[in-house]
């Protein structure tokens, strides 16, 4: 019989000073700093050119792109980019491709009143999210294989350190969108906000160049290798007997065995995985789990503003201390993931998640405090971290390593379309609530029970390998 030592603190927290940490850590601010484009910079432009709460909640259905990525994430998985993929690889090829795209879009935004062309406001915006939800899968990918596939600690860790690392391209890149736009406000630059995109856009180029200090092994060897098993097993089956001189029967059969091996594959794996009754509850859990923190998250620069605080004010507390809080409890999240497991972890997180929504209420309900604010953005923000890296983990530990980026994508996507499709909604919510902010935040408290029932009733029939 084996005994296993349980570990100390300190050997537990080690793991984050393996050098791969520090790779995630850049991979997550890459895969968050658009999410702050077009979510609270667009979100609070259109606020203050007098748009309504439902028309900045309906446009944050841009986001839904997100849920879908996963349907084009076996054509990154094996398309080659010309020229990029040969000079730095196919992973990172395809992720400054898109981030050129995303950086021609802001200054196409630079040079638009959203007032005149709205249309063409959200549709750059809509660009800027397909091309963010593209590189997510490359991202993605290219952070589970820094690790080893049994390397459970370390894939947890690195759960973690993604998480910070996407709060920190979120939040760090709120802070410089924030204080951009009110210093290019009080010196007097009418168009204050198109002037700060061409900031943010500096900092997309900064990315890139550190994107280059990643490794990654995805060789256009490996790709071949799949390729060729592919059209192996195809060549093994009775029809391509028959049609071998037949050139266009031969393509098309050949396309059908490809998208059968890359989309259907992934899907079914699976389901023959974990059994259809418990895949359809993982299914049902990760779409729902996170519903109530979008909700708030959608309406809550909105809500700051309407409250009274300016940007700066939102600057600090809400992306500043909300970053601190959000690196100090991710890492917490991610030892306590480690020691303690990840379905603990998710129930946890989603009793937090419920309990700091109901202090906006407080705050909704209350005169304008600083104090209050402070309170909420810590809590909130500890919640969201800790939420995040038990979710992270959660559905790393699900993905079959045959098909990384196209499982760990189906999965991200179901959750991304319960938090983008259902969200858009808020605007709209709090209008027909007549602006009763207290409510709308209790109603986001409540959003979590369903899904935390759910965890409950498959949680003993899970296959996480922990």
């Amino acid at each position: 019989m084996k005994i296993y030592k349980k570990q100390s603190l300190a050997e537990t927290f080690s793991v984050y000073f393996d050098q791969r940490m520090i790779k995630i850590l850049l991979l997550g601010a890459i895969s968050g700093f658009p999410w702050v484009i077009i979510g609270s910079s667009l979100s609070l432009w259109l606020k203050e050119d007098g748009l309504s709460r439902s028309t900045i909640g309906w446009a944050g259905l841009i986001f839904a792109v997100y849920a879908f990525n996963y349907l084009w994430a076996p054509i990154i998985d094996r398309v080659r980019i010309p020229w990029l993929t040969n000079k730095i690889g196919h992973r990172r090829g395809w992720i400054i491709l898109m981030q050129a795209i995303i950086l021609i879009c802001l200054v196409c935004w630079s040079l638009i009143n959203p007032n005149a062309n709205l249309s063409l406001v959200i549709g750059i915006g809509l660009i800027i999210a397909i091309a963010s939800a593209t590189q997510d899968i490359t991202v993605d990918a290219l952070r589970i294989e820094q690790i080893g596939e049994y390397e459970d600690r370390s894939m947890a860790a690195g759960a973690a350190m993604v998480v910070v690392g996407w709060w920190s391209g979120y939040k760090l890149g709120g802070v410089v969108a924030l204080f951009t736009a009110e210093f290019f406000q009080r010196v007097g630059i009418v168009n204050y906000w198109q002037s700060t995109f061409l900031i943010l856009g500096i900092l997309v180029v900064l990315m890139n160049i550190g994107l280059m200090f990643i490794h990654e092994d995805y060789s256009k060897k490996k790709i071949n290798e799949i390729n060729k098993a592919q059209l192996l097993s195809y060549k093994n089956t009775d029809n391509y007997i028959g049609v071998k001189n037949n050139f266009i029967l031969l393509w098309t059969r050949n396309l059908i065995a490809w998208v059968s091996s890359t989309i259907s594959g992934p899907i079914v794996s699976f389901f023959k995985k974990n059994g259809f009754s418990v895949a359809v509850g993982i299914l049902g859990f990760i779409f729902l789990f996170k519903i109530g923190e979008a909700f708030l998250g959608r309406m809550s620069i909105i809500f700051y503003k309407e409250i009274g605080f300016s940007k700066g004010d939102i600057a600090i507390y809400s992306k500043t201390l909300g970053w601190l809080t959000t690196v100090i409890f991710t890492l917490l999240g991610g030892l306590f993931v480690i020691r303690s497991g990840v379905l603990k972890a998710m129930f946890l997180a989603g009793i937090l998640m419920a309990l700091t929504n109901l202090l906006f209420t407080v705050l909704a309900w209350s005169e304008k405090s600083e104090l209050l604010f402070a309170l909420a953005v810590i809590f909130d923000d500890m919640a969201a971290a800790f939420a995040t890296v038990a979710f992270v983990a959660f559905i790393s530990l699900l993905v079959d390593r045959t098909y990384t980026a196209t499982q760990y994508a189906l999965l991200a996507s179901i959750g991304t379309a319960g938090r983008t499709t259902l969200a858009s909604s808020s605007g709209a919510l709090v209008d027909w609530l007549n602006g009763d902010w207290g409510i709308f935040f209790i109603l986001t408290a409540v959003m979590v029970i369903p899904s935390l029932i759910l965890l409950y009733i498959i949680k003993d029939k899970l296959n996480l390998n922990e």
